[in-house]
Order: C-alpha cells, then structure tokens, then sequence
C-alpha cells in the first residue's frame, strides 16, 4: 500500500510546481473534470498570489489561468476560515474582467471568467461537497431564459448571459466522504487525502502521479513542505480549540440562568466570545511568524488596532 504522503498536496503544487509549462498536463486534467470539457491552458497570468514567501502560509494559494479560448480561470485554495470569503472571490473576479480588458475597447472584449474556490474549511450550512453558481435571467412570469442578441461577425447571434458571466465553483473538500468511483470524486479524495489510485486513469491524476512524488523533492523542499503541513495542522487545531471552548462556555453560561430565554442568550454569548478568542489566538499566533498586519487583518478580520494590541 502506497504512502499517504507519497504525492505532494494540491495546494503546495499549485504554488511551486504546476506553473511550469511541462507540468500544466496536471491543471487542465483538473479543470477538464470539473467543467466538464476539455481544457487547455495557454499561459500562466500574474496574480496577487504569485508569492513564494512564508507570509503567506495561511491565505489563499492561487492561480490565474487563460485557456485557448480566451477565458480567464482563477483557482484558489483557502487553507483556514476567512471572514466575508463570498465578497473576496466576487471582488477577485471582477478584478479579472476589469484587468484583461484596456480602456478604449468594446465591451465585446470582456472576458469569461471562472472562479474556482477548494475550501479545506467549513463555509456554511450544505450536504454537497460542490456548489457552482451562475448569472442567469429568469422570466417572473414565464420561467423561460432570456437570450440577448450580439453582433457578431456582421450578424446578430444569440447568446444567453451565462455565456459572459462569471461562473463560481466552490469544493468543500472536507465534506467530502464518498468512495471515488467518477473522475471527479477521484480528484476531491486526492485533493482532501493527497492519495492517487495506482490504476487511475482520470485526467491529470496519472499525470500527478508521475510529477508530483513527494520524495522527487529536494531536502531542502521536502522540509519546507513538511513545515508548510505542519503550519496548517496547528492551525486547524487553533480553530478547532476556540470553537469548542466558546460552545462550551456558552452552554453553561445558559444553563446557570435557568430559563431557556438565558440558556439561548448565553449560548450566544459564548459562540461570539468563542470567535473572538478564536480570531485572537489566530493573530497572535501570526504576529510570532512576523507576517505584516494587513495579512493578519486579512487571515482574521480583526482590525489594525485590535492587532496591535495582542
């Protein structure tokens, strides 16, 4: 039986390795499978998460991609809990559109964009492990969609908005707890568990199999990838911790005021206390690695004040 940590995490090759024009075979397999057609990434673009330093450890990794038809691909994996996570990605996306199209040209010019989130923390309340969302104009009356008409090439075509906006796709890898049996399912368990079937054959896996070996790493990598998993593993405890600790707190805090209206409010309390000392451990944890504030604000959502005085 093969090593659980034979093949590098998702997250670590996304940054380091799968950039490099010889290793994209390994991107295009994953994002074939996810939306369902084939893919072909033309180049790699310049993004804010094109880091390779330690002070960003805890925020998004990510990759902005243009496939050979012209449409921008951003793919961001969040590690731990950030606050207002849904206004990050819808600001990231226009971001793009407004980014890849030059002041003076038509409006034609606008890119699609796809945004494709791989969540290791919990977002919200759902039983699926992926949820894709999509502009769509719907009659109030009639239930029908409605398709715009386009010039294109001296004639009108039409066109339904999905086809210019922006899509999201968000993979909650922890709620996934399937047997991998479809393609798709293959690359969640790979992404949550690092494992890879010998005998797959889903696109860009075997591929991974071969470029993304654990022990094909340097020394002086495979330390900086053990301390990158180990970072993350304390993290999570952190979390974890808070969470229990402020569920706690609340419960008994309710219970010694006897009536259900006090052990309402005082599981309240607790929760939101819970959170904050959560939200502080984190941050001091932060400021010991020397990262800048504005990463700490970003990673916690407590403010520049609050920062400083821990």
């Amino acid at each position: 039986m093969e090593a659980i940590d034979q093949y590098i995490r998702f997250d670590w090759a996304i940054k380091r390795l799968l950039r490099q024009k010889a290793n994209f075979d390994v991107l295009e397999g994953f994002l074939s499978v996810l939306l369902d057609e084939e893919v072909k990434i033309i180049e790699i673009l310049e993004s804010e998460g094109n880091q390779l330093t330690a002070d960003d450890k805890f925020n998004r990794v990510d990759i902005k991609a243009k496939n050979d038809k012209g449409e921008i691909i951003i793919v961001e994996i969040q590690n731990t809990r950030e606050l207002y996570y849904l206004e990050r990605i819808l600001y990231g996306v226009a971001k793009a559109i407004t980014e890849h199209i030059s002041l003076g040209e038509r409006y034609h010019e606008v890119k699609k964009i796809y945004s494709i989130s791989i969540l290791y923390f919990d977002i919200g309340k759902g039983d699926d492990y992926l949820y894709h969302g999509q502009n769509h104009f719907v009659g109030v009356h009639t239930g029908d969609r409605l398709q715009v008409s386009t010039k294109q090439k001296n004639a009108l075509v039409h066109k339904l908005p999905a086809e210019v906006f922006p899509e999201y796709f968000l993979i909650r890898v922890n709620e996934f707890d399937k047997l991998a049996v479809t393609p798709l399912e293959e690359w969640i368990d790979y992404l949550k568990t690092g494992r890879i079937r010998p005998d797959t054959t889903a696109p860009g896996l075997k591929e991974a199999r071969k470029k993304l070996v654990y022990y094909n790493m340097t020394p002086k990598e495979r330390q900086a990838y053990d301390e990158h998993l180990s970072a993350i593993m304390i993290q999570n405890d952190v979390l974890d911790s808070a969470k229990l600790e402020g569920l706690i707190e609340g419960r008994m805090e309710g219970l010694l005021e006897g009536k259900m209206e006090g052990k309402i409010e005082g599981i309240q309390e607790g929760l939101e206390k819970g959170e904050k000392k959560k939200q502080v451990e984190i941050a001091r944890n932060l400021k010991k690695m020397d990262l800048p504030t504005e990463t700490i604000v970003r990673a916690t959502g407590l403010s520049v004040e609050e920062i400083e005085q821990i």
